[in-house]
């Protein structure tokens, strides 16, 4: 049962004690209510004797009156209000003590029963001789009644006044006795309330007294002291459950806090190593670039050959020559820039003519462009990685029939650049691969600037902040391939 009542929810504890409460006040205030409606009766019979003679007093008269009236008129009314009177007058004194008692009331009520007796014989014969017109019979009975009915009345305002003193007296103890108990209930009244609150208050601070436990240790862990000590909940309401349920959050945090220390110890010790790895990867490079040509000789060599076609003669010559130029010039000066879409196009038209010049025009090169998309921002060397890409692995073995296609649009609120071809066309298991990230060529051509589809991948995902940045189709074998990417607006 112990059991049982502790894990009954907090709600139907509380409850339960303002029920309990409220009734014991309800009993209380009943018991003292029928108290004060026991004396309220007392007080209220005290005059009850007096009311009862005062109304039999009156039947007397009516009973004498319609006698009289009857006497004097002789009508069927008046002896019907005699009737009336009379019956009910006999009703009256049948109520009146006939047993034998010392006390004095006692018998006066029954002398006044025997004498009312006689009084209601002579008021009887006297009626009767007054119908039988018995004059002689008539005054004697008439004479007597009247003699009866004013002992009987000096009688019942003797017995009257005497029960009145004695009535008063009574009353007068019992409103003494009421005020007493009166003060008594107030005061018991009192006690109780008293006694009820200090029962609720003490009974709900001990249920309550957990969760005040609990919001303190809280609050010590929200300064940082993730060691306080929890309480003990001696039940399984929902504050028993609500500490559990702190107490194995506490252990998670702490478990957490010691996952997270450990994972912040390994990663050091990563970028740790990271900034080794990184530091003699920037040693090779920097020996690298140490072995190549100066870009600048390279440049300046290239513009001195232009130089040289023009002075001789030589236009198409010149135009190759300037148009390699301006190419490795966009690659070297615009890496790591971001750039118009106009440049990208133009870097791209450049290297078709490049190859075009080795492949003696080969590759048939068209392009659809929506100017009004030209002078949106772009990252650098995307176009051209993707376009190489289609030479080399769609139609570089097809001659003079290969065909590259480039087209700016707009779709919703994306810029959208295709660049097709009709060459060899790509799987669905390489598309997938090339769209995750895990493609690599077995061979790498001489004409790549090594500047992988991963690398042009994750810096288009990096600059749209999204990951559907490029779309690869293709019908299958020798279908051709396209490559959609999708630029902000």
């Amino acid at each position: 049962m112990r059991s049982k009542l502790q894990s009954l929810p907090l709600s139907y504890k509380i409850s339960g004690i303002y029920i309990i409460a409220n009734l014991f006040i309800f009993i209380v205030d009943i018991v003292l209510l029928m108290g004060i409606n026991a004396l309220s009766v007392d007080m209220e019979m005290t005059y009850q004797d007096n009311r009862r003679l005062n109304e039999l007093l009156l039947s007397l008269d009516s009973v004498q009156d319609a006698m009289t009236g009857y006497l004097n008129s002789k009508t069927t009314d008046s002896l019907s209000d005699y009737y009336i009177s009379e019956q009910r007058y006999a009703e009256l004194t049948g109520e009146l003590g006939t047993q034998i008692t010392d006390r004095p009331y006692g018998r006066m009520e029954r002398n006044i029963k025997n004498m009312s007796v006689d009084y209601l014989d002579d008021v009887s014969q006297t009626i009767e001789a007054k119908r039988g017109r018995n004059v002689e019979k008539y005054r004697v009975h008439y004479e007597e009644a009247t003699r009866l009915y004013e002992y009987i009345k000096t009688y019942i305002r003797s017995l009257n006044e005497e029960q009145f003193v004695t009535n008063s007296q009574m009353y007068t103890s019992l409103a003494r006795d009421f005020r007493i108990f009166e003060f008594f209930a107030v005061a018991v009244m009192f006690v109780v309330l008293l006694g009820s609150a200090y029962i609720i208050i003490r009974v709900t601070g001990a249920l309550i007294d957990p969760l005040r436990q609990l919001s303190e240790s809280a609050d010590e862990v929200s300064n940082g002291n993730l060691d306080a000590t929890l309480p003990k909940s001696r039940y399984n309401d929902e504050i028993g459950k609500l500490t559990l349920a702190f107490g194995k959050m506490m252990v998670s945090i702490k478990e957490y806090i010691e996952r997270i220390r450990m994972s912040m110890e390994k990663e050091r010790a990563m970028q740790e190593k990271e900034l080794m790895m990184e530091t003699h990867l920037k040693d090779a490079q920097l020996k690298y670039l140490q072995a190549q040509i100066n870009p600048h000789f390279l440049f300046n060599t290239l513009n001195a050959g232009a130089q040289l076609a023009m002075m001789e003669g030589a236009d198409r010559t010149y135009e190759y020559v300037q148009t390699v130029a301006d190419f490795f010039r966009y690659n070297v000066k615009k890496q790591d820039e971001l750039v118009n879409i106009e440049d990208e196009v133009e870097l791209v038209d450049n290297y078709i003519r490049i190859l075009n010049v080795r492949f003696s025009g080969d590759i048939h090169y068209e392009k659809q462009v929506d100017e009004r998309l030209l002078h949106t921002k772009m990252p650098s060397m995307i176009l051209q990685p993707i376009v190489e890409n289609a030479v080399n692995h769609g139609i570089r073995e097809m001659g003079d029939k290969g065909q590259i296609r480039l087209k700016v649009f707009r779709d919703l609120n994306s810029v959208c650049i295709s660049v097709r071809d009709n060459g060899k066309g790509m799987s669905r298991e390489d598309i997938e691969k090339v769209v995750g990230g895990k493609w690599k060529y077995e061979e790498q051509t001489g004409d790549s600037n090594g500047i992988g589809m991963d690398n042009v991948i994750a810096r288009l995902r990096l600059f749209g902040e999204r990951d559907d940045v490029i779309r690869i189709r293709s019908d299958g074998q020798d279908k051709g391939t396209e490559v959609v990417i999708y630029l902000p607006l």
